[in-house]
């Protein structure tokens, strides 16, 4: 793809971004759930021929996936790229005013899913802890590597990171996060996380958003193996709390 191609590839993206119907049924997928277009006609407030109008866009220019199951059709994000994408789009969004004063975070801000992996402050603080402790490691122009004590956590919590790492997508990268402005976990190890977290109980994910509520055995446990605070109004603390995040790679 030469410069010119590659410039009108981005021009067309953005302009299938910028309908704010579309916007709306691309962040409403930004959960991981797969949606029919009567759902996201209703979640855009359209008409359901005018939702139709508007997925055929967005599964031109790849945005979205189709999946047909007998008589239902249903949408997905095309792959964590345009979820980290979105989350980015977000962070701009927010760039006209002068200054960022984050709010006391809502139960959305606070942990919410990002595609397949955690996001919000408690994803947050997750990522920084685990740069603070050397459980993750940073590596040049390709996110990160776990250590080997990094390797025991994750072995700890049934993840195997020996298979994530010959999975075709990054193993491990910094995505940032719109309402922190500040990286959280991604790639195949975020998202075998966020399965854990799940599956333990730790987080229980809400049906209708994209946000997850923490229960008492999840603060525990994030006391207890990662050592942070999983309270609701809890500030970010650590080594990383003030330093400037590590450069974010959206590919």
């Amino acid at each position: 793809m030469n410069a010119e191609q590659h410039d009108l590839g981005v021009s067309h993206v953005a302009a299938a971004i910028a309908e704010p119907a579309r916007t709306r049924m691309l962040c409403a997928l930004m959960d991981g759930h797969a949606r029919t277009s009567t759902e996201l006609a209703s979640i855009a407030e359209v008409s359901a021929s005018t939702a139709s109008a508007h997925l055929a866009k967005l599964k031109q220019m790849a945005l979205v996936r189709l999946h047909v199951q007998g008589r239902h059709r249903y949408y997905s994000l095309a792959d964590p790229r345009v979820a980290q994408a979105l989350e980015a789009l977000m962070v701009i969004g927010q760039s006209a005013a002068p200054t960022f004063t984050p709010r006391t975070p809502d139960r959305l801000q606070f942990a919410r899913t990002c595609y397949d992996h955690m996001a919000g402050t408690l994803a947050v603080r997750l990522h920084d802890r685990m740069l603070e402790m050397g459980w993750l490691v940073e590596v040049e122009g390709e996110g990160y590597r776990l250590s080997e004590s990094g390797e025991a956590l994750f072995d700890g919590l049934g993840i195997d990171v020996q298979r994530l790492a010959t999975q075709r997508r990054r193993f491990a990268c910094p995505c940032l996060d719109w309402s922190m402005r500040r990286p959280h976990l991604g790639g195949a190890l975020g998202a075998a996380l966020l399965q854990v977290a799940i599956k333990r109980k730790w987080v229980i994910q809400d049906l209708d958003s994209r946000a997850l509520g923490v229960t008492a055995s999840g603060r525990r446990e994030m006391v207890s193996r990662f050592g942070i605070n999983a309270e609701i109004d809890a500030k970010p603390t650590g080594a990383f709390a003030s330093k400037p995040p590590p450069t974010v790679d959206l590919r």
